[in-house]
């Protein structure tokens, strides 16, 4: 019994994490991300934030990666998903951040 359940848990987290990559409808699938040669960083405490694509209502659009100083406060990057807002009523797009 106990494995039937360890199973059944694995076998929902294989199924729902890769869902949370994905917007909701109405909107169309993400494209695939896109390739990047990362350049030196231009000193030590600046850390690569990858590209991403972004909805801006009609399509989506890239937004290249780029290097930011990490602050002493950052530990690790949180990619970006979408979340439900119940203020807003809809789903809305949390973007990749530092935490």
């Amino acid at each position: 019994m106990k494995r039937r359940l360890l199973l059944g848990g694995v076998l929902g987290l294989a199924v729902a994490v890769p869902a949370l990559a994905q917007p909701p409808l109405p909107y169309g699938p993400v494209p695939p991300p896109r390739y990047e040669a990362v350049p030196p960083p231009p000193g030590t405490r600046y850390v690569w934030e990858p590209g991403h694509w972004h909805w801006n209502g009609v399509r989506y659009v890239w937004f290249g990666g780029h290097y930011v100083i990490r602050e002493a406060r950052y530990h690790h990057w949180v990619e970006g998903r979408w979340v439900w807002s119940p203020p807003a009523g809809r789903w809305v797009w949390r973007a990749a951040h530092w935490e």
